[in-house]
C-alpha cells in the first residue's frame, strides 16, 4: 500500500480554517461578507450535487452564496443578461456557471461574458492568459490549483519532476499542465490521440489522470515509487469511481489520492480561496485594505 494517502479532506482543513478566520476578522471591521453567485442551467443531478456542496462549503467559512437555477431551455441571451447584471452588482465578488451547459449554448461565449475579476473558476481567456504568461494575477482554475495545494501540503515538490497528465480538457488538463510547467516541472500531455499512454506514464515521477474512465490507469502503467493523482470522476451504480485502478496501483505508488476524498475537497477549497481573493481585491481597489492580506496559497 502507498506510504502516503493524499487526503484532500485533511489538506483542505487548515486552508478552510484560515479562510474562515480572515473573513471573520474582516466582517468584524464592518465589511460585508464575501458573496459567490452560482448559475445552474438545467436539472443535471451531478451538477445539482456539486452546487449544493459548494453552498455548504461557502456557509462553513462565512461566504454568502446565491444560486440562480435556470431552465435547460433558457436562451443564450437570457443567460448573458443575468451574468451582466451580476458583473455590475458591487455586492457580488465571484460568479461561476456550473458546467456542462446545454448543447444550444456556447460554453466559451458564456465564460467570456463573466467579468474576469469575478471569474473565480478561472476559465475566462484573460485569466487563462495570465496563467499561460506565468503572471501572478487573476485566478487559477480550481482543480489545478487544488492539485498544487494538495501536493504542497504533503511536501511533494514538482520542481524538476517528470509529470504525465492524462486528459487535456479545458477545465483540468490544459490549465494543470500550464500550472505545473510554471512550477518547474517537465510535462507530458496525453490525449485521446496518444498512441500509447503507458510510454509516458511509466517514465513519470507524478502521474495525474483527468479523463473520467474507470480503471484507465493500471499498475503496469506506473513506475514504483511514483505519485499518483486521480482526478477522474465516474458514477456507476451509486458508486464514485476514479481513473486509477486504486487497489493495484496503491501497491506501487509512494503516494496516491483516494476517490472520493482526494482532489474533490481541494477543488472546492480552491474556489473558496479564489472567492476570498476576489473579495479582498475588490475592497482593495476601493481602498478598504491592502491586497497583501489575501491568504498565501
Amino acid at each position: 500500500m502507498a506510504q502516503i494517502i493524499l487526503s484532500g479532506k485533511l489538506a483542505s482543513a487548515p486552508l478552510r480554517e484560515s479562510i474562515k478566520e480572515q473573513i471573520s476578522a474582516l466582517t468584524k471591521e464592518g465589511l460585508r461578507p464575501p458573496c459567490l453567485c452560482a448559475i445552474l442551467v438545467g436539472n443535471d443531478p451531478a451538477s445539482q450535487i456539486y452546487i449544493s456542496n459548494k453552498q455548504k462549503s461557502c456557509a462553513s467559512v462565512g461566504i454568502n452564496s446565491k444560486v440562480y437555477h435556470l431552465s435547460e431551455h433558457v436562451s443564450k441571451e437570457e443567460l448573458v443578461k443575468l451574468i451582466h447584471q451580476l458583473n455590475l452588482d458591487e455586492s457580488v465578488d465571484g460568479i461561476i456557471v456550473q458546467l456542462p451547459l446545454p448543447k444550444h449554448i456556447d460554453q466559451q461565449e458564456i465564460i467570456s461574458s463573466i467579468d474576469p475579476t469575478k471569474d473565480v473558476d478561472g476559465f475566462h481567456p484573460i485569466n487563462l492568459g495570465f496563467l499561460m504568461a506565468q503572471v501572478d494575477k487573476g485566478f487559477i482554475p480550481c482543480t489545478p490549483l487544488g492539485v498544487e495545494l494538495l501536493l504542497k501540503h504533503y511536501g511533494i515538490d514538482v520542481k524538476g519532476a517528470e509529470i504525465a497528465i492524462v486528459g487535456t480538457g479545458f477545465i483540468v488538463g490544459r490549465p494543470l499542465g500550464l500550472l505545473m510547467l510554471w512550477k518547474g516541472a517537465t510535462i507530458r500531455m496525453c490525449n485521446i490521440n496518444t498512441k500509447d499512454i503507458s510510454v509516458h506514464t511509466r517514465e513519470a515521477d507524478i502521474v495525474i489522470s483527468a479523463v473520467g474512465k474507470p480503471s484507465l490507469i493500471k499498475a503496469s502503467m506506473v513506475k514504483p515509487g511514483a505519485v499518483v493523482v486521480d482526478i477522474g470522476i465516474t458514477r456507476v451504480e451509486n458508486k464514485v469511481l476514479g481513473d486509477v485502478d486504486y487497489d493495484e496501483v496503491a501497491k506501487l505508488a509512494s503516494a496516491i489520492t483516494p476517490v472520493p476524498g482526494g482532489v474533490g475537497p481541494m477543488t472546492v477549497t480552491a474556489l473558496l480561496l479564489n472567492t476570498l481573493k476576489a473579495y479582498i481585491e475588490r475592497f482593495s481597489r476601493e481602498g478598504a485594505f491592502v491586497r497583501e492580506r489575501v491568504c498565501e496559497s
